[in-house]
């Protein structure tokens, strides 16, 4: 009978800790509801607040297409120069590093066995024109004693013979003077072009031979920048070269670019970097550019009139291509497919948005298509060219990059 009462005594107290538990835990729930905050009219915040935004404005206006790539400066012309006969060197009459002009003298040979030559082909080519002077005045002669019926006609004849024959021995000694000529220029070398010299380790008395380079000359103005083109701008870069296009180089040290004009397009698109080599002209008179240097080039190669241009940071890259916000006089958020022309600094052209609209450069992530939006308050308004007027340091002054949203 005890026992009977002690299990019935403990399932009263269970049930009663239960009663007050529950009790407890519904007053929590009840407070922690009537804490909840409220959205302007009274309901509920939650997904339907409008999200917090950055605008600005898309301004129309014309944008330049700009291929900007690092090039190499290439000499338009660069002679090695070396001797074509084996001789010894008499004289070096520049040095090292010297700017030269075309046809100023820079090695003289040992000429003497030249000059020797040269001296008996005249001599023999004087004494076969004298020959021939005397054979002349035979054959003269000859033919006045045919006409007077003293002597044969064969007699004559085999005087014209000899003077025909003493003829061709006198154009060969000119063959023969003008080849020792030859032979003895071969002992003076020249500058072929203008331009400067490089390192001479030739000197007098060093014996030199077809095989060995005396000496670089490598012009220097005008000069060359050879830059590799994405082969996706090749079309607008033919274009380019065909109107001699404007071409700029930047070279470090330099306040202001160098500028050329696009010279030369290569005939082949490399197939393992998908580029194509081009090459601009430049005057280089001051000698800022230098052969083998590395600089950065830039080339409008066309003009887009009239284009959207909008912030790059209002870009968002989703699995269905690229889109934006675009938000209306109602501060509704409509999501728009766009397409982006061409990227330049913190901008973008773009096809798809009309000037004047307004699009969400900051908070896009907090935006759902048909939502409200409001204006961030601290931000500042936007300038008139359609940027917003943020400190620099700021989400919206730096090189923003497109937001990618989750889908």
């Amino acid at each position: 009978m005890k026992k009977n009462v002690a299990i019935a005594l403990a399932g009263v107290l269970i049930v009663a800790v239960a009663g007050g538990w529950w009790s407890m835990s519904g007053n929590k729930l009840a407070a922690k509801n009537d804490k909840a905050p409220t959205a302007a009219g009274g309901a509920p915040a939650g997904g339907g607040a409008p999200a917090l935004v950055t605008l600005a404005t898309a301004e129309k206006q014309d944008v330049p297409v700009t291929v900007q790539v690092n090039g190499s400066v290439v000499s338009l012309n660069s002679v090695d120069l070396r001797p074509q006969v084996t001789n010894t060197v008499s004289a070096v009459h520049v040095k090292e590093g010297q700017f030269v002009k075309a046809g100023q003298l820079l090695f003289t040979l040992d000429d003497r066995n030249d000059q020797a030559n040269l001296a008996r082909a005249r001599a023999q080519q004087q004494k076969d024109e004298a020959t021939l002077a005397d054979l002349e005045r035979q054959y003269k002669r000859s033919q006045d004693l045919v006409a007077q019926n003293f002597i044969a006609k064969s007699a004559a004849d085999a005087t014209l013979s000899q003077l025909d024959a003493q003829r061709a021995a006198v154009a060969a000694d000119r063959a023969a003077v003008q080849s020792a000529q030859v032979a003895l220029g071969y002992a003076t070398l020249r500058a072929p072009i203008a331009g400067r010299i490089g390192a001479v380790n030739i000197y007098p008395g060093t014996l030199v031979q077809p095989t060995l380079s005396l000496v670089t000359v490598t012009q220097l103005d005008p000069i060359a920048v050879s830059f590799p083109v994405p082969e996706g701008n090749l079309q607008d870069l033919l274009a380019a070269s065909r109107t001699r296009s404007k071409v700029e180089a930047v070279v470090n040290g330099r306040k202001e670019p160098l500028s050329g004009t696009l010279d030369f397009v290569d005939n082949t698109v490399d197939p393992q970097i998908g580029t194509v080599r081009a090459k601009a002209v430049f005057t280089n008179a001051d000698q800022s550019l230098w052969p083998g240097q590395f600089v950065g080039t830039r080339i409008t190669v066309r003009t887009l009139d009239g284009a959207t241009v909008v912030p790059a940071a209002a870009l968002m890259m989703l699995a269905d291509g690229t889109s934006l916000y675009v938000v209306d006089e109602s501060r509704t958020a409509t999501r728009r497919k766009v397409k982006a022309l061409h990227t330049f600094g913190t901008k973008v052209a773009v096809s798809g948005v009309a000037p004047g609209e307004q699009v969400v450069i900051e908070g896009s992530q907090n935006v759902r298509p048909g939502g409200k939006v409001r204006v961030d308050a601290k931000a500042a308004p936007a300038a008139p060219n359609g940027t917003t007027g943020v400190t620099p340091g700021s989400a919206a002054s730096s090189d923003a990059q497109p937001v990618r949203e989750r889908a």
